[in-house]
């Protein structure tokens, strides 16, 4: 279904609403049984009849959002503003609750329901490009919204963009658990008003960690057979300090991740490299994923990095890595370096990654105390290992074992 078809279905339901007739955007049965709709919230006390009415979602993403007084949350696809008004009242006061729809009808509705409801505000646009600056949202809900794009990449980067660092994703979805026959899996997925196709868990869990995205869990819910499932899917963007972003490294980051790298090798105290490889080089020898960097938030200047490389080839390391980390010289003692490993080791464990291991001069202190405060321990010494400016050196052998718990669970 086109995304104008789609707004035009949501439109026609929600001008159903305002005539107080119930409605429905899947089969009868699944509402019926509680799968779908205001069945799935047990708060609604209070809320009005026209948002429970236009309640067409497969879960209560507030009900694990964690919100907090004065916090800002960001609705997609608000529809009829339950889950804005649940919200609005959690965060209180001094905090805000926007809603987003590409239905002009929804809004409509939303907005009469929002009526006397001063933290709450509907706004009108797509949920692939998001009408809210960047780094202004404390936490992002849906309810079954976001299966309904066809883009679903410029969802979640458009999600991730407007997220304040440390800021969280909790959405109630539509997934696939496995790959099972496409026509069957097309078939429920059109009974449940899925029109433009789930994604499988393992396809969420990689989009999530392509844009950016750490911590990822998903929590199977409804079974609606055929491999189909409702779903509960959170994570997190990197925490840093305000005025600075975490974020994957891009191809255009190149010159400056270069720069801070010859920059730390410069001090004698990283590497027994001299120079800096060339960008060709640099990403050979690094996994294609596991790479970030810290980046200001206004003027994109690139202020450190952390990247990983594989130990070996043979099966028997796949969850075996090591890590590289550096940091702008103008730069170090704020915290960059410790904000950026802590969102490595995240997204390490995310992947499947099972040891940390890193190679550290006695003599750099500062990374010795990082690495030993984040859970790294020494393993061993290394004997004058190698030479550096003439002089032969030792390496302390540092590691760190991460979790391995499996990143989706079943209620």
């Amino acid at each position: 279904m086109a995304p104008e078809q789609i707004i035009q279905r949501y439109s026609g339901l929600a001008r159903k609403a305002m005539e107080g007739d119930p409605v429905t955007d899947c089969g009868p049965d699944a509402f019926a049984d509680g799968r779908f709709g205001a069945a799935g919230y047990d708060d609604t006390a209070g809320l009005p009849e026209g948002a429970l009415l236009a309640s067409l979602g497969c879960g209560n993403p507030v009900a694990v959002a964690e919100l907090r007084a004065g916090q800002t949350v960001l609705d997609l696809g608000s529809g009829g503003g339950i889950d804005v008004l649940l919200s609005a009242r959690r965060v209180g006061p001094y905090g805000k609750a926007y809603g987003l729809d590409a239905s002009p009808d929804m809004v409509e509705l939303a907005r009469r329901n929002a009526a006397g409801v001063d933290n709450a505000e509907f706004l009108h646009g797509t949920i692939e490009a998001i009408p809210l600056p960047g780094h202004m949202v404390d936490v992002v809900i849906s309810n079954c919204v976001i299966n309904l794009s066809s883009d679903k990449a410029a969802v979640l980067a458009e999600t991730f963009r407007v997220l304040k660092p440390g800021g969280r994703f909790g959405v109630s979805d539509v997934v696939t658990a496995h790959a099972p026959d496409p026509e069957l899996r097309a078939a429920t997925e059109r009974h449940i008003g899925c029109v433009a196709g789930s994604l499988t868990v393992v396809e969420y869990r990689d989009l999530l960690a392509a844009t950016g995205f750490v911590g990822t869990k998903i929590t199977l819910t409804a079974d609606h057979g055929d491999g189909v499932h409702s779903a509960i899917i959170q994570a997190v963007k990197p925490a840093i300090s305000p005025g600075l972003e975490i974020r994957p490294m891009r191809e255009s980051d190149a010159a400056q991740v270069l720069a801070i790298y010859q920059a730390g090798l410069d001090t004698g105290q990283a590497s027994f490299e001299t120079v800096a490889p060339s960008w060709e080089g640099f990403t050979a020898g690094k996994l294609a994923h596991l790479r970030y960097v810290a980046a200001d938030t206004e003027t994109g200047e690139v202020v450190g990095w952390v990247a990983a490389s594989s130990v070996s080839s043979r099966p028997v390391y796949e969850g075996v890595v090591e890590h590289s980390v550096y940091v702008h010289p103008g730069c170090q003692a704020h915290g960059i370096g410790r904000a950026l490993m802590t969102a490595f080791i995240t997204a390490s464990e995310d992947a499947g990654v099972w040891t940390i291991q890193t190679g550290v001069f006695p003599e750099n202190a500062p990374s010795l105390s990082l690495h030993q405060a984040l859970g790294f321990r020494v393993v061993g010494t290394r004997e004058r290992i190698g030479r550096h400016h003439g002089l032969w050196r030792d390496v302390l052998l540092l590691e760190r074992r991460t979790g391995t718990d499996a990143t989706v669970t079943r209620e």
